[in-house]
């Protein structure tokens, strides 16, 4: 799992009853995107230390384009983009 700050976590629950929950990912520890991740989480606006476990995956959002020099591609999951519900961005 690969994110970038503005992307976001989406974390499915595995059993019933447990509420789905998604957050903006603010703060990328490592440069080539892996995990662990500060997230701001959309149901009450703290930021947490997020170690993903294998019921979460990231919603890559649109980013402002950058320069070729500093920017790093790096693989990910294949997820569908869908418009974000308001997130904002910490930076």
């Amino acid at each position: 799992m690969y994110a970038r700050t503005g992307d976001e976590i989406v974390v499915r629950g595995t059993t019933a009853g447990v509420v789905t929950r998604d957050g903006e990912v603010v703060g990328v520890h490592h440069r080539d995107g892996s995990p662990p991740y500060d997230v701001r989480w959309a149901e009450d606006g703290r930021v947490t230390l997020y170690f993903p476990g294998p019921d979460a995956y990231v919603r890559h959002l649109t980013h402002e384009p950058v320069s070729r020099d500093t920017v790093t591609d790096v693989p990910s999951a294949p997820v569908t983009p869908q418009a974000g519900d308001g997130h904002v961005r910490s930076e």
